[in-house]
């Protein structure tokens, strides 16, 4: 390891404070010769998964592709970073819980839809309008129409008045 500051080798690097971290360490370091501080982060070497694409191609699963493509979806709207790298960690475990190599880009897409739902619709329908290929407004005005049913739905079961249990 090098100092990203002063290219110093990793004799004159120690860790100041090591803590774990949802999916892997995290390690704040500091360099002896610039005295700067910097974070390290290290996750378990997984095993090599396979994106199956649109043309049949077969691409290495890449997390920062994945935590782009959900970033230009929301940008501009008020969506913190933190909750966009939890969605990316959560599908990207999950991605790795089906213990496939291959899997497949519907799959992948369906799981950042079902995230960006939960965490902003504009950002819902910015992916959607992409990963779907909507062929015009009429598709895309059916999209957003489920996504409010979908809402509503969701906002009627949180109103409702739960009922007594039987030994009450």
């Amino acid at each position: 390891m090098k100092c990203p500051y002063c290219s110093a080798d990793s004799s004159h690097i120690r860790v100041i404070d090591t803590r774990e971290v949802t999916d892997g360490i995290r390690r704040r370091r500091e360099c002896d010769q610039c005295k700067q501080r910097f974070t390290t982060y290290e996750r378990v070497a997984s095993m090599n998964l396979l994106v199956v694409k649109r043309d049949g191609r077969r691409e290495e699963f890449d997390r920062e592709k994945l935590v782009k493509s959900m970033r230009t979806s929301c940008s501009k709207r008020a969506i913190s970073a933190a909750s966009i790298e939890a969605a990316a960690r959560e599908i990207e475990s999950a991605l790795y819980a089906m213990n496939k190599s291959e899997v497949d880009y519907l799959q992948i897409g369906e799981m950042v839809m079902n995230q960006l739902r939960d965490i902003d619709d504009v950002a819902y329908v910015r992916f959607a309008s992409v990963y779907r290929r909507f062929e015009d407004v009429t598709s895309m005005a059916d999209e957003i129409q489920q996504l409010v049913e979908r809402k509503r739905r969701e906002q009627e079961l949180k109103n409702q008045i739960p009922l007594p249990m039987a030994d009450e």
